[in-house]
């Protein structure tokens, strides 16, 4: 009951302040030629870890905030931050230390909002396996994809903050379930909203390790655009239609299933949305986690620019005030007064 009454504030709250300006209120659209258009890019495939930006669209709240959004995903082969970059997105969905490596090489991408307040990384083991912290890898082997991304990034915070010397560093692609029930590696770096989900789901007895003995200095997925494009009136329009999607999704779990199986058709599976509904749950906990949707935590960011820097994960240095900007909480801020 705590869970749902927090849910339905968060609904009315996201309803009030989704517009700004001469936005029109809840329930009534602009005409679409007034509207600006936007195009959000998703980095993966259709995954219903992007629910609230698919029932924003579809219940349209993007409309009714006064905003013409067409939601893109990526291509298989294509540059996380390619097409962004050659001005076919507007919004890019992506890691905040992914954004952060990004201005390390040139390019000007800005995250403006954390999507996710908690990193989802996690350190995945056996419950039987003996494992009780990172500490206990020395002379053991971790999996994670390859040597690139959110996986890898909390890799080398652990190996930082652990001093490890002595583990074995496997790269198993997308194969973490299987390399885990295999025994063909001891332990898994994964996220805590999905790979989690799929193992206990699997029949895995499993633990979930922190990788750091205190916070870990990295910021998850969130929203950026190239620093020339950012326009806090549209980019907090947008967002507070995602709050809105977010907060319908707290709400009503099964309507929320209905509108992403359009997008991923896998869900028409009773087994598939039984999973699907609970990664939906662990994923809106790290969506609705901060002080505010989409919260910037300065002092995370300047502790990731030292990290990164520090671990060889940057071509150059990035300022972390470079890397994030907190102009469209702000606006949105001024606009709900």
């Amino acid at each position: 009951m705590k869970k749902l009454c927090i849910a339905l504030a968060l609904l009315a709250l996201g309803a009030c302040s989704a517009g700004g300006g001469d936005s029109p209120t809840p329930g009534e659209s602009a005409p679409a030629g007034e509207r600006p258009a936007v195009t959000i890019g998703l980095t993966y495939i259709p995954d219903v870890q992007f629910a609230p930006i698919y029932v924003a669209e579809a219940n349209g709240y993007f409309d009714e905030a006064g905003v013409d959004v067409t939601i893109r995903h990526h291509g298989a082969q294509e540059s996380l931050f390619g097409a962004i970059q050659a001005g076919e997105e507007d919004i890019v969905f992506a890691g905040g230390d992914e954004m952060m490596q990004a201005r390390s090489v040139g390019i000007d991408i800005v995250n403006w909002a954390t999507m996710y307040q908690t990193y989802p990384a996690t350190l995945i083991v056996k419950a039987d396996s003996g494992i009780e912290s990172p500490a206990d890898l020395e002379g053991k082997s971790v999996g994670l994809p390859g040597p690139y991304g959110e996986n890898y990034f909390a890799l080398r915070a652990m190996i930082d903050d652990y001093g490890l010397e002595g583990i074995e560093i496997e790269y198993i692609g997308y194969t973490q379930t299987t390399a885990l029930a295999t025994d063909s590696v001891d332990s898994i770096i994964g996220f805590s909203n999905n790979d989690s989900v799929a193992m206990r789901n699997a029949g895995l007895d499993i633990i979930e390790l922190p990788l750091v003995q205190g916070d870990l200095p990295l910021i998850g997925v969130g929203l950026g655009s190239m620093e020339e494009d950012l326009d806090p009136e549209t980019l907090a329009k947008v967002l507070g239609a995602i709050d809105r999607g977010a907060a319908y999704a707290a709400v009503d779990t099964d309507a929320t299933l209905d509108i992403v199986q359009t997008y991923v058709p896998a869900l028409s599976e009773a087994e598939q949305r039984a999973i699907s509904a609970q990664v939906l749950e662990s994923t809106l906990e790290l969506y609705m986690g901060g002080e505010e949707f989409g919260y910037q935590d300065a002092e995370r960011w300047e502790a990731m620019a030292v990290f990164m820097e520090g671990a060889g994960l940057l071509q150059e240095p990035v300022s972390a005030t470079d890397a994030f900007t907190t102009s469209v909480l702000d606006y949105r801020t001024r606009m709900a007064e």
